[in-house]
């Protein structure tokens, strides 16, 4: 880490005034099987055409490659893109092109380990009421009441708690709810990254749950305070006047009542902002995200007081958030700067995501209710406005992510899995339509990232970090839900850009990495008046430099080290007196929790690994992140297309999988014989064909659990006739592919895994006739396939696409004669056909 003083800063200056070329690369170091990138710029000189890595212990060149040139950027008058992905192997490296070279880092699957946990310190040392830090109570008198209406106005309420916002004391509900969805999101994704070495209250020790929830449970604590319940909900506590000093968290007289602090109710209408009013126009930005804290807080097992008491919350917030729709923004006395937050919708989307989940095992209405109010209220915010935009005012579209979208599409695609047939499709839809959202949003960045080396497409407005640490992750929930890696090394660029690639060359987290180039004078009391470290906050980030010279107040206290890449077009200094670049944020450094421990995380929750969606207990979908499908039959009476199939498959070089009952495996010997000798698999789809549970109530039982495993038992026992092993045929696919939780659990007692078809293409409807109400002709399904797989966001991937092997001569247009056309569409798109043992291994 740099040594901040004068001597240093003027030899740094000297030396960056001498040096002409750099090559920036993340500090951090670079995950063995993701995108590696890293930026040369230059003052002058001409553009080296191809770079060389080396290993650091012995110098040797280990690979090389070509550059890509951009041109001009900010300080420099040429860049050029190193792109070294290809090479994935583990150790210490550092990158040359002629005489410059990058400084060491490490390939390595560890590079992330406890950088989540790291960014938890400075959360802990933002804590108000009680700082685990200062082991030292601050802030316990909070507060009295402003715009009380039915309270008066003075009156004492209890606000103590929860988190200051940046480097002055005040308190934000819409900053601390979006930390906590962050945190909450967090511990919830990602358990296994974190771990327990702090109590309850920040204080040294464990208390058997990770440090990342009892941080989110500390901003739940203080959201439960700030929304006493019914229609009584505060907005912030303190204000501007908290800006006379600098000084470390105690007690503070400023505001006229003695130690107590203002404490500002939500009414819906405008309040003071300086000598003027603000623009609010209702209760709902701030009341969803309580609403939205509080579901997913129900969610989690994480109760403030009693599970009751979470859902009635949960609901109370969200009917005040409808009560005036429109924003709530924050108050100023002195100065005009507030949070001017313009949009809402996206809070209701979330709000409605996180309460549709809260109610999920109760009523299947009032679940898809909430989900079609919460896509109505996606469809009204699509995209995150900053998105593509130059520029935009103080937190005007906050969150800077959507979240709900997240959130959402989760849920549809769960309950997707769930229905069959048309609702099916209705659900999935909607789910891709917010995957086709997230991905325009990313577009639109794109559009002006690919024109520069860096790929910084995230505008230097205030916070321009917390932007662009949101912006990350929604590139990696998109990548993880759609399986669409186009955007990739674009997501994690803007990661290396927080961590040193950028044209300042510095980390922008505070300590992180320890022997890097991170800020060490920010604009921070505990640094400044006690050289206290902030490990872990993430500074507010550069600025256009048009935005930094209209300012008021800022006056650099040293020589500016990184004066050498200030330019025209942004600044960022690391300075105490530049307020604007180099400040910590709390809810930045939320996001930024969640962020890394996406990067850190060995395994990823089954929704963003998108290695299997379940349904009912069984694996309905595999990897959505890859272009590989299953394609499986199955059969009782009929095996009519046996013939047709097979020569399908072999032209094309496939293996199949065939779920057979032990009536087929009795029956057409011959077939079964012709299937095993091509190699397909060959699983249990019951012996008699039992229907286990009923159409119209799923969970009305059928069969009894001694009759389902005498059946299944008997149908193994005739597989095994042709020499197929039950270690071998571990998948088991239910009859008329109907079942429930019950059927699922006696599967997996049984030692076998349940699978079914993957809903929303209607192939499985190839068995019907022209005399059946869902009667599909072989080319609309045909065509609904094709259209799936065209609309979807994540195509085809993983899909476990179910035919029939043989159909009720009834049906005289047989799907399998279409089957050889199908599988040259799905090849020249890409798709690697697989076994299910393959493809779900």
């Amino acid at each position: 880490m740099k040594i901040f003083s004068l001597l240093f800063c003027l030899l740094f200056a000297a030396v960056a005034e001498a040096q002409q070329s750099w090559i920036r690369i993340n500090q951090l170091g670079y995950l063995p099987d993701l995108p590696k990138g890293a930026v040369w710029c230059a003052k002058n000189g001409n553009v080296p055409s191809e770079w060389t890595l080396h290993d650091a212990k012995t110098g040797a060149e280990v690979t090389k490659g070509k550059t890509q040139s951009f041109g001009a950027y900010g300080p420099f008058r040429h860049t050029a893109r190193l792109d070294f992905s290809f090479y994935k192997k583990s150790g210490s490296y550092y990158l040359q092109t002629g005489d410059t070279r990058s400084a060491v880092f490490s390939i390595d699957a560890n590079v992330y380990k406890g950088a989540a946990d790291f960014c938890l310190r400075y959360m802990r040392q933002q804590r108000c009421g009680f700082n685990p830090y200062l082991n030292d109570s601050c802030h316990t008198q909070d507060g009295y009441v402003r715009y009380g209406q039915n309270i008066p106005d003075s009156s004492y309420v209890d606000a103590r708690g929860g988190w200051h916002d940046a480097s002055d004391y005040l308190q934000y509900v819409t900053t601390s709810a979006n930390a906590t969805h962050h945190l909450l999101l967090a511990g919830r994704d990602f358990p296994a990254v974190f771990t327990d070495k702090h109590l309850a209250n920040g204080r040294p020790g464990g208390n058997g749950q990770p440090d990342v929830i009892d941080e989110a449970r500390w901003g739940m604590e203080w959201l439960n305070r700030m929304y006493p319940g019914g229609d009584t909900m505060y907005n912030q506590v303190a204000d501007d006047r908290d800006h006379i000093s600098m000084r470390i968290p105690k007690e503070d007289s400023q505001y006229g009542k003695g130690y107590q602090r203002p404490v500002y109710r939500i009414t819906g209408e405008s309040q003071q902002q300086g000598k003027g009013w603000n623009k609010t126009t209702g209760t709902s930005s701030t009341a969803a995200k309580i609403a939205a804290a509080f579901a997913l807080a129900y969610q989690s097992g994480i109760h403030v007081e009693t599970a009751d008491k979470s859902y009635a919350k949960a609901i109370g917030a969200f009917r005040f958030a409808l009560k005036k729709p429109g924003v709530t923004q924050t108050v100023s006395v002195k100065a005009p700067y507030i949070y001017a937050e313009e949009n809402w919708t996206d809070d209701m989307e979330m709000a409605g995501a996180a309460l549709a989940g809260m109610l999920w095992k109760e009523n299947q209405k009032a679940v898809d209710d909430m989900l079609d109010r919460a896509v109505a209220y996606a469809i009204n915010e699509p995209i995150t406005p900053w998105l593509g935009a130059d520029t935009a005012a103080h937190y005007q579209w906050y969150p800077f992510i959507n979240t709900g979208h997240y959130e959402l599409t989760r849920l549809l695609r769960e309950r997707a899995a769930k229905a069959k047939g048309a609702e099916a499709v209705y659900w999935q839809k909607r789910a891709d339509m917010l995957m086709d959202f997230y991905r325009t949003g990313i577009e639109k960045v794109w559009d002006k990232a690919e024109q520069n080396a860096f790929y910084r497409g995230v505008p230097f407005i205030w916070c321009s970090n917390n932007l662009t640490a949101a912006f990350a992750i929604q590139c990696f929930w998109y990548r993880s839900l759609s399986g669409d890696n186009r955007y990739a090394a674009f997501e994690q660029a803007n990661i290396d850009w927080l961590f040193g690639c950028n044209p300042w060359g510095t980390s922008m987290v505070y300590g992180l990495p320890v022997q890097g180039d991170t800020p060490v004078d920010p604009h921070s009391a505990f640094t400044h008046l006690k050289k206290y470290p902030i490990d872990g906050g993430l500074v507010d980030g550069p600025v256009y430099t048009s935005i930094y010279k209209s300012l008021i107040g800022i006056k650099l206290q040293d020589e500016d080290e990184y004066a050498s890449f200030q330019s025209d077009l942004a600044v960022y200094h690391d300075d105490y007196g530049d307020y604007s670049t180099n400040e910590p944020t709390m809810d930045g450094t939320a996001s930024l929790v969640y962020l890394l421990a996406s990067r850190e995380a060995v395994k990823m929750p089954a929704h963003l690994a998108a290695n299997k969606t379940m349904t009912y207990g069984a694996i309905t979908r595999g990897d959505t992140r890859t272009k590989k499908i299953a394609l499986v039959f199955t059969a009782d009476e009929f095996a009519d297309g046996t013939a047709a199939i097979t020569k399908a498959l072999a032209d094309k070089k496939i293996k199949a999988s065939f779920f057979l009952t032990g009536n087929f495996y009795r029956i057409h010997k011959t077939a079964v014989q012709q299937l095993k000798r091509g190699g397909h698999y060959l699983g249990p789809h019951s012996d008699k064909h039992l229907l286990y549970c009923s159409w119209d109530d799923r969970d009305s039982l059928l069969v009894t659990e001694e009759q389902f495993f005498a059946d299944l038992k008997k149908n193994y026992e005739t597989m095994a006739t042709y020499g197929i092993r039950s270690e071998d045929a571990g998948f088991f696919l239910p009859p008329y592919e109907w079942h429930n939780d019950s059927i699922a659990a006696w599967t997996k007692k049984s030692g076998v895994q349940l699978i079914n078809f993957t809903p929303g293409t209607r192939s499985n409807a190839d068995y019907t006739w022209p005399a059946l109400s869902n009667y599909l002709s072989s080319q609309a399904i045909y065509d609904q396939v094709v259209r799936y797989e065209k609309e979807s966001a994540s195509g085809l991937n993983g899909f476990i696409l179910l035919l029939h092997l043989g159909t009720d001569p009834a049906r005289k247009d047989k799907f399998y004669r279409l089957l050889p056309a199908l599988l040259e569409y799905l090849k020249k798109r890409g798709y690697d056909f697989q076994r299910v043992d393959e493809l779900l291994k």
